[in-house]
């Protein structure tokens, strides 16, 4: 049996793996992660259109950015505790539903970031956060889009009928009768397809207070509605 000295006793891959770290890379990576994902928090704030503003998601994507990184610095440098990580987050479920798909695009900009940051590709995070940033602050804030909506009108007579599609054809810039029918009390339901400028209500209104019109609902293609 070979002898064992002093020396011998405090020998441990531990202290191997720690004299093979980079404290200044990781450090790096870190504060790059951070700056990133500040940049995608600002980013999803000011091309945020939705109805609640949820300030503890978009901290989520600053936080997933740098954890992203700080998993890859880990797993880079060492093959078994990378299957290990996989197997560990593979167990791991996200039970929040994403309602809107800008969302899902958010999560993947922040775990793409943290895994460039942690694998040292810095100046392609950089860039690609500019021009990504650019373009949704481009597309969602100065390109306008006319949004469809549905109009469900309900009649108690038919004399309101001709009014109230009088009344669409002057107000919205577009409008197709999508379906009509006639319930068991002899009352009308009819659904139009307009298009108007977004988040106008006043068609809606106007259609509400036409006489013979018992109940006017405006409602956005996504199932959120307006009124």
């Amino acid at each position: 049996m070979d002898n064992m000295n002093f020396s011998d006793i405090f020998k441990s891959n531990f202290l191997e793996k720690t004299t093979s770290f980079s404290l200044t890379d990781s450090i790096i990576g870190l504060v790059v992660a951070f700056f990133i994902g500040l940049f995608i928090y600002v980013v999803y704030k000011k091309t945020f259109n939705g109805v609640i503003y949820s300030h503890s998601f978009n901290i989520s994507l600053l936080v997933m950015t740098m954890a992203t990184s700080l998993v890859i610095m880990g797993i880079s440098s060492n093959v078994l505790l990378s299957l290990g990580m996989v197997g560990a987050l593979s167990i791991v479920r996200f039970r929040t539903p994403i309602k809107d798909p800008m969302d899902l695009v958010y999560i993947f900009w922040a775990i793409v970031s943290g895994i460039l940051c942690g694998a040292g590709f810095i100046p392609l995070v950089i860039v690609g956060a500019v021009l990504i940033g650019l373009v949704l602050l481009v597309f969602v804030n100065k390109i306008t889009v006319e949004n469809p909506y549905l109009l469900i009108v309900k009649f108690e007579e038919d004399v309101a009928y001709e009014e109230v599609e009088r009344i669409i054809s002057a107000q919205a810039k577009k409008f197709a009768l999508k379906s009509k029918s006639i319930m068991q009390d002899e009352e009308i339901e009819a659904t139009y397809e307009i298009r108007i400028k977004q988040n106008d209500a006043k068609l809606m209104d106007i259609v509400a207070k036409v006489p013979g019109v018992k109940s006017a609902i405006m409602l956005s293609y996504d199932g959120n509605f307006t009124a």
